[in-house]
């Protein structure tokens, strides 16, 4: 059975998210604002071109690229070069580089039809962290 990837998500839970941000170097303040949001996440999809909208009572973030195709996506302290490709019908990938530092970083996407795992990794943390958000509509 195929899933439908585009819809809205709602946060709920969090796991190794404060270890997996100390270790990329997230200042102690932003890592638990990141730790208490709570964020709304809705994605569209136009034929090959993808809208990620994250949206907190602390600020939204909405990023919109074609698959497969390098965007730059603005971070709290500087910018990132990322691609996204769909793997297939329920995931997605996206492959970052950090300019400044050439390290490598990943949002791995798995759908199913209740909610979306989001699974982040850097080649400077240990363990991912991952985000869960539950299927909304």
């Amino acid at each position: 059975m195929s899933v439908s990837i585009p819809g809205k998500y709602q946060h709920y839970k969090n796991e190794n998210i404060d270890e997996y941000f100390s270790a990329i170097g997230v200042p102690y303040m932003g890592r638990k604002m990141m730790a208490m949001s709570s964020p709304l996440m809705e994605i569209t999809l136009d034929g090959e071109t993808m809208t990620i909208k994250s949206a907190s009572l602390m600020r939204t973030v909405e990023h919109t690229f074609k698959l497969g195709e390098e965007y730059e996506e603005q971070m709290p302290t500087t910018k990132i070069k990322s691609v996204t490709k769909l793997l297939n019908d329920h995931e997605l990938e996206t492959v970052s580089v950090i300019p400044e530092t050439g390290a490598k970083a990943g949002r791995h996407y798995l759908f199913t039809e209740d909610e979306c795992v989001i699974t982040l990794t850097h080649e400077n943390a240990k363990v991912p962290g991952k985000r869960y958000f539950r299927r909304v509509n």
